[in-house]
């Protein structure tokens, strides 16, 4: 069994922190997730 502790071994988001926030307050204001999606480039399967 592998030991799990620290950072190493979460898995790195290919996302940075500004467009989560953006996607998220895109989300909040209204914006459909499949427009939001569009604009990002990204697969509406990874958002939801």
């Amino acid at each position: 069994m592998i030991p799990i502790s620290g950072e190493d071994s979460m898995k790195r988001s290919k996302f940075t922190d500004a467009q989560i926030a953006f996607v998220l307050q895109q989300a909040n204001e209204g914006v459909s997730v499949a427009e939001v999606c569009r604009k990002e480039g990204i697969a509406e399967a990874t958002a939801i």
